[in-house]
């Protein structure tokens, strides 16, 4: 499925599109430079992962590390204010696991301040 969405019409849609570019290329430090210095990251409703950006890259380090041709593959995205949902397909390798999830991307002055993860 292809999602398209109108550029401009919330800010915070720019923002998570080119981080989950930066996500798929694996470039690390891109990736973790659309989150704050403070950000958050927690399994829904569960004990934050995560709390810092430190924290962050450590763990997709590790990821990219563990699953060089790891992909998400946007299903569908709505954003409301400061938050934007993402429905997607992750992909592991070629053949290999998939699964679904949802991201909620909770935004503070143009970054990701917090994202919570249900599967």
């Amino acid at each position: 499925m292809t999602v398209h969405f109108s550029e401009g019409a919330n800010p915070n849609i720019d923002i998570a599109s080119k981080q989950l570019d930066a996500y798929n290329a694996q470039d690390l430090d891109t990736y973790v430079g659309f989150f704050t210095e403070d950000c958050v990251v927690s399994g829904l409703n569960g004990t934050p992962t995560e709390t810092s950006r430190d924290a962050l890259k450590a763990r997709y380090a590790k990821a990219f590390t563990q699953f060089p041709e790891n992909k998400a593959v946007l299903k569908n995205r709505v954003a409301v204010g400061n938050t934007v949902v993402d429905h997607e397909l992750v992909i592991r390798a070629p053949g290999g696991e998939e699964f679904e999830i949802i991201a909620i991307y909770t935004f503070r002055d143009g970054l990701i301040a917090r994202v919570d993860f249900a599967k």
